[in-house]
């Protein structure tokens, strides 16, 4: 049995590393290693998410998926949650959450077959429970944000992120020198020494400046 941490924050502003401690205090009282850890910053309402798909890749059978709290693992809707479910029962991993005081059994071995059934059975039904209230949080969150932003702009003072125009000029420079979107994400990967992932540019982000690119040409 391998035990696999798994560190995730939402954005890169915010330190996906910073349950380490947390998670390392965890084991250590139960004597037990940490195998390896796995640090990304994406949203936990995306399937798109490398790295806890490689953790779930080189998983055999039995091993622990371990996170501070369920949301780390999920803000998925209920269908997401379903395929990233299944994957991990495919695997055969057991996941252990710091707040979920009924998983913390299934970091040691041994027990018989109906215990371990009980407790699997009993450790899934409040795993789907933590996930449907961190999706919960999630829309509300998001609800009052856009409530937020919508307040503001009745009040015209909501002027959203600032441009950066330096970087936006020379994205646009490429787009005009017909470079394909594959290729200006690829080269705009710029690994980042003081946080965890990379920085890069969206589709989202070239699609709105090819059409600034188009409606100053008309």
């Amino acid at each position: 049995m391998f035990i696999r941490a798994y560190l995730r924050a939402s954005t890169k502003e915010q330190d996906a590393t910073r349950a380490k401690v947390d998670l390392q205090r965890f084991v250590d009282e139960r004597g037990l290693p940490i195998a390896a850890s796995y640090v990304e910053n994406e949203s936990g309402a995306s399937l798109q998410r490398p790295e806890l798909f490689r953790l779930l890749s080189d998983c055999q059978p039995g091993d622990v998926l371990l996170v501070e709290q369920v949301d780390r693992l999920s803000r998925l809707n209920a269908a997401d949650w379903e395929k990233l479910k299944a994957e991990i029962a495919a695997k055969r991993v057991r996941v252990v959450a710091l707040d979920l005081p009924t998983s913390h059994q299934l970091i040691q071995q041994g027990g018989d077959e109906f215990s371990s059934r009980m407790l699997d059975a009993i450790n899934g039904m409040m795993l789907d429970m933590l996930a449907a209230i961190a999706r919960k949080d999630y829309e509300d969150r998001r609800r009052r944000q856009a409530q937020g932003i919508e307040k503001a702009k009745g009040k015209g003072a909501y002027k959203g992120r600032p441009e950066d125009e330096e970087r936006n000029a020379a994205l646009m420079r490429m787009l005009k020198a017909g470079m394909s979107y594959k290729t200006i994400i690829d080269s705009t990967k710029v690994k980042r020494k003081d946080k965890p992932g990379f920085d890069k540019v969206s589709t989202s982000t070239l699609a709105r400046l090819a059409k600034r690119i188009k409606d100053e040409a008309t």
